[in-house]
């Protein structure tokens, strides 16, 4: 059974900073794609960033220079490390990963973990 599990959400003030992890665990033979998406309240779910198993990494232009994605293939682990943030980057922000097993290849979701920006 794979599971995504993120963590390191909460509560900063505007221009702060926040570190999301998600860690992949599981029978995993191995992972393409990772990302984070993100769904603030009445708004459809967006895509944030993501990088390919080699390192390649893309952004959603309201991220651009202030959040950064990385991964640990090792650990199976993917970060997100947003700094500068701003009260529009409130939300519930989610972990995806194209995970392939011995029985099948297709995305998995985290449960998501609560980014607040507020004063």
């Amino acid at each position: 059974q794979v599971q995504l599990v993120e963590s390191g959400g909460g509560l900063v003030q505007p221009g702060g900073s926040l570190r999301l992890s998600c860690l992949a665990s599981g029978r995993i033979f191995g992972i393409n794609n990772m990302g984070w998406y993100r769904q603030a309240p009445g708004k459809e779910r967006e895509l944030v960033a993501t990088i390919t198993s080699g390192g390649s990494t893309n952004y959603v232009d309201s991220v651009k220079g202030r959040f950064t994605i990385s991964r640990d293939n090792a650990k199976n682990t993917v970060y997100l490390q947003m700094n500068s943030l701003k009260p529009e980057d409130t939300a519930v922000y989610y972990c995806n990963a194209a995970i392939i097993t011995t029985a099948s290849s297709r995305a998995y979701w985290g449960q998501g973990t609560q980014v607040t920006v507020s004063s």
